[in-house]
């Protein structure tokens, strides 16, 4: 138990392949069993951390590699995306058609 050692949040992103902020995440909700030191400092267990990974690799073959996004998908991600510089187009056209016949 002595030569034990313990992972930091760095180490752990690395081994998931995810982000620090993420590892964080699944700390405070409790997904990934985490020690704090000090009151501050989270450390991880490996063999707790190898088994998280094993149970989201897992997790992982489950489902669909490649889903299949429908025409009505991509069109609402498109308009929500770009919602904006649609409408100063739209804005932009009105305002030269009332300019160009001299309203």
């Amino acid at each position: 138990m002595a030569d034990e050692r313990l992972l930091t949040i760095r180490d752990v992103a690395v081994t998931l392949g995810v982000s620090e902020k993420d590892v964080i995440e699944l700390a405070e909700s409790g997904k990934v069993p985490a020690y704090k030191i000090g009151g501050i400092y989270l450390r991880f267990k490996k063999e707790q951390i190898d088994e998280f990974r094993k149970s989201i690799s897992s997790l992982k073959n489950k489902q669909p590699v490649n889903p299949r996004y429908l025409f009505k998908d991509k069109l609402n991600d498109f308009l929500y995306f770009n919602d904006f510089y649609i409408l100063c187009a739209v804005l932009i056209a009105l305002l030269l058609t009332i300019i160009l016949k001299g309203y």
